[in-house]
């Protein structure tokens, strides 16, 4: 319920959050391959309907840069006509997931599988924006666009009909704009959005100039750039391989929309706590209409949402209104919007990619071990050269295997006293059904002179594999004569404490 003391405040933070979301969905748009409206579209219905039910009320929603990769691929594999089905199709599991209260599900993803991902996708982002940077068509995938930098260089210096090279002036003028601006944008200027500054910049130089470049292209009305769900295409949901982009649609939209959730609420200063599952919801409900619409997904997305925290926004009212003056923007003054070159938007995008690559982060999962970050630059690789779903598929296998490296670690230490002939049989690690042989040869290299005691002490965890390993070895010792000593009450007590069996009467 809005209360009329965060009214003002509320409403400032819409209009910033508003001048920072305006070029970034029109040049997240183009970044997909669809028209620029059909992204405002998507900021649409991200503020006015997806904020309305969010379960992260500063939150705010809309097109995101890293399902523009995605995007990319799919209206390259199934065409633009399949998009809309495609992306109300992965709505409909959102909303499946949040009404199963899946939503805690999707934050147990590694850290280091988040960067790797948010870095592949920046590679991926600035391979492509750098050639519409300079009005260059980028190739179907990242490895193409990478190796085809040269020949988008070497337009600039070629006699074409175009001017590539007054492109490539705007493009790198914005670029300037986007860096020197988070050095000089100090105090009242800190406010001002630096994609808008660099937006202005690009625009202004290209009109004073009469370029002859590409610019953004808007319908007369947005209602002409809406394709509505078409019923003859509800037969090829039902087909494998779109079953399979929808639902890697949906869970890596799911997963960025609740970590940027957390992150929200961390920056609130206790202000919010998310409830995830109504995030999930809201979200759904959101793609699917995004879907019917035939319009871009949507995330939550960590840029504008920090935007409106830092703004001063206090409730979902600043979200809501900020898809307002998207829509009024469309609907009133669409003409202005055709005056903006997509050098400028993509110049946009080239430094945030660039900032998603985020070395920094790479500094601080090293703190954690070599594996954490091989794990991440895995995760990344493997996005570039094949797909983002592979490269997160194989970052989460890899982080299984790590942590399976991990439980199945074991060390059995024995002690022998050559005074008494005592021999302490100590653990260090976790005894289980994984490492079962290294626990079993362990125990067997035990001398059977002597008297043995076994501790529990250094042992974390134990399953009923090794317990039973543990008896049996006892009963065969103990038949042949041998003087065993086990911990039974300790070691039954950790096995009952780690796999929650209650204790015996």
């Amino acid at each position: 319920m809005f209360k009329t003391e965060n009214l003002a405040a509320d409403s400032l933070s819409s209009v910033v959050v508003f001048l920072v979301a305006l070029p970034l969905c029109m040049g997240i748009a183009i970044a997909s391959g669809v028209p620029a409206a059909l992204g405002l579209v998507t900021g649409i219905v991200g503020g006015i309907v997806v904020s309305t039910f969010s379960g992260c009320p500063l939150q705010v929603s809309g097109p995101a840069a890293g399902l523009s990769v995605i995007v990319f691929q799919l209206i390259q594999e199934h065409g633009i006509a399949m998009l809309g089905p495609i992306v109300m199709l992965a709505g409909l599991m959102q909303l499946a997931s949040g009404l199963l209260r899946a939503g805690q599900m999707f934050r147990a993803i590694s850290p280091a599988v988040i960067h790797g991902m948010l870095a592949g996708i920046g590679v991926l982002i600035f391979a492509a924006q750098f050639h519409v940077m300079v009005d260059h068509t980028p190739k179907s995938n990242g490895i193409a666009n990478l190796l085809a930098f040269p020949e988008a260089v070497a337009l600039l210096f070629q006699d074409t009909d175009h001017d590539h090279h007054m492109a490539a002036v705007v493009g790198f003028a914005s670029l300037a704009v986007m860096i020197g601006w988070t050095f000089l944008g100090k105090g009242p200027l800190k406010k001002v959005p630096a994609a808008l500054v660099a937006v202005i910049t690009g625009t202004t130089i290209a009109q004073v100039l009469g370029l002859h470049i590409h610019y953004v292209k808007l319908p007369a009305a947005l209602t002409d750039a809406i394709t509505l769900f078409n019923l003859s295409n509800l037969s090829a949901l039902l087909n494998g391989e779109i079953l399979g982009e929808a639902a890697a649609l949906a869970f890596i939209a799911s997963a960025e929309t609740l970590l940027s959730a957390a992150a929200v609420d961390q920056m609130s200063g206790g202000r919010q706590k998310t409830n995830y599952d109504r995030e999930l919801l809201s979200q759904g409900i959101g793609n699917s209409l995004c879907g019917l619409l035939g319009s871009l997904p949507l995330t939550g997305v960590i840029v504008r949402s920090a935007a409106n925290v830092n703004a001063g926004g206090k409730t979902r009212l600043s979200a809501i209104l900020h898809g307002i003056w998207l829509l009024v923007l469309v609907v009133v003054f669409p003409h202005v919007l055709q005056l903006v070159p997509t050098a400028c938007l993509a110049a946009i995008l080239v430094y945030t990619g660039v900032k998603l690559l985020n070395v920094g982060a790479l500094r601080h999962l090293h703190r954690y071990g070599t594996a954490v970050v091989a794990v991440a630059i895995i995760t990344t690789v493997m996005i570039v050269v094949s797909s983002l779903l592979t490269g997160i598929v194989a970052g989460i296998v890899l982080s299984l295997l790590k942590l399976l490296h991990a439980i199945s670690k074991l060390e059995v230490r024995v002690d022998k006293d050559p005074v008494s002939d005592r021999v302490d049989v100590l653990f260090d690690g976790s005894a289980s059904f994984v490492n079962l042989p290294r626990f079993t040869d362990a125990l067997d290299e035990i001398p059977e002179t002597g008297e043995v005691h076994v501790h529990i002490r250094g042992l974390n965890y134990i399953d009923h594999a090794a317990m039973e390993a543990l008896q049996n070895w006892e009963k065969v010792r103990v038949s042949r004569g041998a003087q065993v000593d086990v911990a039974w009450d300790e070691f039954m007590s950790l096995y009952q404490s780690k796999n929650k069996v209650p204790a015996l009467p």
